[in-house]
């Protein structure tokens, strides 16, 4: 039974390392979160933001998208107001570290399109966030 395993793993193992290898991602993700009802951008996320952008390869030759998001607590006014507010606050983030305004773009999704479950205390923490997504110019 050992040297079947032993075997098994000589083979299997090749193949699952080489498929690592070879990942191509032509986009990045950073998700900066916010407290209930802030836009406030923390100092401790604004650096990991910073070594996070300057961690990708050319940034600046990179197209930003910027899509802001809130919980359904508040009224839907309200809540595009607030992700309004949180994308500005990115933006601002963005600028201050260099990046072209002429290579962000935005959408505030407010409490629509929520990624998680707002039934649930940690759904409505989660969809407290902006995500910063980074994509190669197109040529």
């Amino acid at each position: 039974m050992r040297s079947l395993l032993t075997i098994c793993s000589i083979f299997i193992l090749p193949f699952s390392l080489s498929a690592q290898e070879e990942p191509v991602q032509d986009y990045y993700i950073f998700s900066i979160y916010f407290g209930g009802g802030s836009h406030y951008i923390d100092s401790e996320q604004e650096q990991e933001l910073y070594k996070w952008l300057n961690g990708i390869p050319g940034v600046e030759h990179h197209q930003i998208s910027v899509h802001s998001h809130t919980d359904d607590i508040g009224s839907k006014q309200y809540n595009a107001w607030l992700s309004q507010m949180r994308s500005e606050s990115a933006i601002e983030k963005l600028m201050n570290h260099g990046i072209n305004p002429d290579h962000i773009s935005i959408e505030d999704f407010g409490e629509l399109n929520p990624v998680y479950d707002n039934s649930t205390w940690e759904g409505k923490l989660k969809n407290r966030r902006v995500d910063i997504i980074v994509k190669p110019l197109a040529l």
